[in-house]
């Protein structure tokens, strides 16, 4: 879940895995799954960063591992 502002300064608390698309039109729309749409006021490099600090935030171990992966320090 990312903390986002409506247009009309009203919080919103936003699940991100329902995220379809997001369009800058010059307002940031952000399309979810189900076919609704909300214009916030964060720009779309904003939503995409809180989108990624979430799921590191819930993911802290796993997203170590994976990098460990890559880097081939995994173990085997």
């Amino acid at each position: 879940m990312i903390r986002l502002t409506r247009i009309n300064h009203v919080p919103l608390v936003l699940n991100s895995d329902l995220i379809e698309h997001i369009e800058v039109t010059p307002d940031t729309v952000i399309s979810l799954t189900n076919g609704q749409k909300f214009l916030v006021l964060e720009s779309s490099e904003e939503v995409i960063s809180r989108i990624v600090e979430f799921r590191r935030s819930i993911a802290p171990s796993a997203t170590k591992a994976v990098a460990s992966e890559l880097c081939g320090r995994g173990s085997t």
